[in-house]
């Protein structure tokens, strides 16, 4: 079979040596995803818990002498959310670890990726829906208050737990067979890069690793244009990996 030739990467000179985490087999992946995937359960619980509480204490079914009704529930909000917005980031980091398998399964696959949304929605809509049709069991002011924390906490919980770059188990697989060399990517993002010195990152600090160590920091799609100047190259080929779409120019070119 004949050998794959290397894609030239430029290095910075005299840039210090950077030491590589010890690399998780995929053994050690699937059971880190499967822990994390577990947390993310028992929290979405507890979220539910607390949403439990409120809708209590918004019917008047529980009564705290100590503290107001509106509190109770803000109280109950605050927490639900908390749980919720932790919960939504173990679940995406789990799927970036163990992707879900996405041939034969695309609904699954979105469902599966988009829990946190679905989660959020579970642990805030019964309670809005219940403080719009029970305006006798609190005064206006409160209700109003309660209600507009409730939707805000919705719509932050659905922002953290949202996954708008997912990675399916047969593209992560794709991406480590054929990106054998070093890739890059940066403290914000969702891409990562096959040359250090592609022009999209070149005045970013970058952190170096194989594309495993990408994928699980959340890095899921090859940089477009570094994809296309191996493409041109010959080292890489398109199908089956994660490429970000819609980009019609290679800028520099």
């Amino acid at each position: 079979m004949e050998e794959k030739k290397k894609k030239p990467v430029q290095k910075t000179e005299d840039a210090p040596e950077t030491k590589a985490a010890p690399k998780l087999t995929k053994a050690e992946e699937k059971s880190k995803a499967t822990t994390l995937r577990i947390v993310a359960i028992i929290l979405w619980v507890l979220a539910i818990g607390f949403e439990v509480v409120a809708i209590l204490s918004l019917l008047k079914a529980l009564y705290i002498p100590w503290l107001p009704q509106m509190w109770c529930m803000i109280i109950c909000i605050v927490l639900d959310l908390i749980c919720c917005i932790i919960a939504g980031l173990l679940w995406k980091k789990a799927s970036y670890l163990d992707p879900f398998k996405k041939t034969n399964n695309k609904v699954g696959f979105v469902i599966l990726n988009q829990l946190g949304v679905i989660m959020a929605v579970i642990c805030f809509l019964p309670l809005i829906i219940l403080l719009f049709t029970n305006k006798d069991k609190m005064d206006k002011k409160s209700r109003i208050i309660v209600t507009i924390v409730a939707i805000i906490a919705l719509l932050i919980a659905g922002l953290f737990g949202a996954n708008f770059n997912p990675i399916s188990a047969e593209e992560k697989a794709a991406a480590e067979e054929e990106i054998t060399d070093t890739v890059y990517w940066t403290a914000f993002g969702h891409k990562y890069h096959l040359y250090e010195d592609c022009h999209t990152i070149a005045n970013s600090e970058k952190n170096p690793g194989t594309v495993t160590d990408a994928i699980d920091a959340g890095r899921t799609e090859v940089c477009y244009y570094c994809a296309h100047r191996a493409e041109k190259e010959k080292d890489l080929k398109l199908d089956g990996l994660n490429i970000e779409e819609g980009v019609e120019e290679l800028g520099g070119e």
